[in-house]
Formats: C-alpha cells, sequence, structure tokens
C-alpha cells in the first residue's frame, strides 16, 4: 500500500479478529476536534451516553436522547478516518422490543454513518441482540455495571462479586450466543473478568476491570483530568488540562482587568504598512 493511500476503517469483523492478540484501545469522544486527535491512536472511538454527563451536565445518562446521540455521532464521524466508531443507543431506546431497537438502531447508523452501536444489558437482551445482528446491525454489548440501570443496581459499585459472578458470566455468554462482537466489562472484579475473558470467543473490553481484558476504555475527560472533582479508581490521569485550563483562564481575566492584553502584536493599526514590509 503506498504512503498516500486512504486509510481502511476498522470495522466490527477486524476488532472480533484481535480476539486474544494484541490489545484494543478505546476511547470516548463527542466532537469531531477531539475525534481527529483520538483517531490515530485508537481501535475504537465510543460515541458515549456519557456525553449527557460530561458535555451537557446531565446528572447521569439517563436524560440522554436519540438527537444529542445523533448530534454528536455525526461530529465524530467527521474527524473519524481510520479508528472503528460506535454509538451508544441512549436509554429508552432499544428496551421495549427488539422492532423498537432496530428502528433506532437504523437510525443511527443511517443517520451518522457508524458502523456499529453499543446497547446495554446480558441474559435479558439476548433476543434483541440476536434482531439486530440478523438484520445488519453489528451490536457491542455492554454488562457489569449498566450506569442505565443504576436506579436499579442502587448506585455505581461493583458488579460480580460473591453470588452475582454467575449472572454476570450468564449475561456475558448470552450477548455472545445472540450475535455481539464485543462486550464492554464495567467494574467488575479483575478475576471474573479475567474468567469471560478466557471463556469468551469475542474480545472483552474493560472499564474498572482489571488487565486480563481483550482491550480497555475510558472517557476521554476523566483520562485528560479535564474534572478537577472526580476521579474513579479505575481512572488514570495522563494529564491535568482542567488545572492547565483554569490557570490559562486566570491569567487571561487578569490581562484583560489590567488592560495589558490586547497588546499591539495582538491589534491592528490603523495605516497600512508600506508595500514590501511585514509591519
Amino acid at each position: 500500500m503506498s504512503a498516500n493511500a486512504p486509510v481502511r476503517p476498522t470495522l466490527p469483523v477486524d476488532i472480533l479478529a484481535r480476539k486474544g492478540g494484541k490489545s484494543l484501545v478505546c476511547l470516548t469522544a463527542y466532537t469531531t476536534p477531539v475525534a481527529r486527535l483520538v483517531d490515530p491512536h485508537c481501535d475504537v472511538v465510543l460515541v458515549g451516553d456519557s456525553v449527557g454527563m460530561v458535555l451537557h451536565g446531565l446528572p447521569s445518562t439517563l436524560g440522554v436522547t436519540m438527537e444529542m446521540m445523533i448530534l454528536h455521532g455525526q461530529a465524530v464521524m467527521r474527524g473519524n478516518a481510520q479508528a472503528m466508531a460506535v454509538i451508544d443507543m441512549p436509554f429508552g431506546s432499544y428496551e421495549e422490543s427488539p422492532q423498537q431497537a432496530f428502528r433506532n438502531a437504523s437510525r443511527l447508523m443511517a443517520e451518522t454513518g457508524a458502523p456499529a452501536v453499543k446497547l446495554e444489558g446480558g441474559v435479558h437482551m439476548h433476543d434483541t441482540i440476536a434482531f439486530l445482528t440478523a438484520r445488519g446491525v453489528p451490536v457491542m454489548a455492554h454488562i457489569g455495571l449498566t450506569p442505565q440501570s443504576v436506579n436499579t443496581l442502587g448506585g455505581y459499585k461493583v458488579v460480580g462479586r460473591d453470588a452475582d459472578a454467575a449472572r454476570v458470566m450468564a449475561d456475558a455468554e448470552a450477548v455472545q450466543a445472540a450475535g455481539a462482537f464485543s462486550v464492554v466489562l464495567e467494574k467488575t472484579p479483575e478475576g471474573l473478568s479475567s474468567r469471560i475473558t478466557q471463556t469468551l470467543t469475542i474480545p472483552t473490553i474493560g472499564i474498572g476491570a482489571g488487565v486480563h481484558c481483550d482491550g480497555q476504555i475510558l472517557v476521554i475527560d476523566d483520562m485528560l483530568g479535564l474534572f478537577t472533582d472526580f476521579r474513579p479508581k479505575f481512572v488514570k490521569r495522563y494529564a491535568n488540562l482542567g488545572e492547565t485550563a483554569s490557570e490559562a483562564i486566570a491569567d487571561y481575566a487578569a490581562e484583560v482587568r489590567a488592560r495589558s492584553f490586547p497588546g499591539p502584536e495582538h491589534s491592528f493599526a490603523d495605516v497600512l504598512p508600506a508595500k514590501g514590509t511585514n509591519k
């Protein structure tokens, strides 16, 4: 392939083929500029319903709408070249029936151009996932802690300890049997995640699920440190951009109040410079 040949976008079949191989790198993105930043480094870019909390200030993901996911999905696709984009199906868009799920999943794919969707749930979503995959909708599943079910789970707690381990394993096997091409394991004990990864033939992508998964995902705003007051245990901060931005904004405000900005180098002269000069 020549250096100028177009990059082929990653597809669900490519992710499936990575099972047990080189670890999958996944991050969220919600805007075109961020998609352009993460695209060269990631295998999967998730347009997560976490956008409701991260960008819209919602208290949970439950208020996220189809229109929001389409808008941010379109933005990410404009910045994507090689990573596979996956779009979350928002709460209320797929739980009613497989037919409802297909209508909304096909709309997400048609209006954004994304090649796959993600939905939450295990055993109880088997029929829905099977219905979608049989009709050409690639599905990334999501089990363990499922944020859209936070009210019934009793909070954002670890899922899969003790008696719950068998249930989470059953969820994992159910989504694989239904045809999901990969599964996110969120906030599950490391030993359980390892057993699930060894049992399944589809890739597992962990978030707070330990190092033994086939890949890892984080919310990009968390790993960049854009939030100064929020730091889950499973998040490693690779930068502290929130502090840097706060300091920069404070410096700007101080200079504006002191009338030191804008300076001459940021202003335009009344008289045009003579020809042949750069002044």
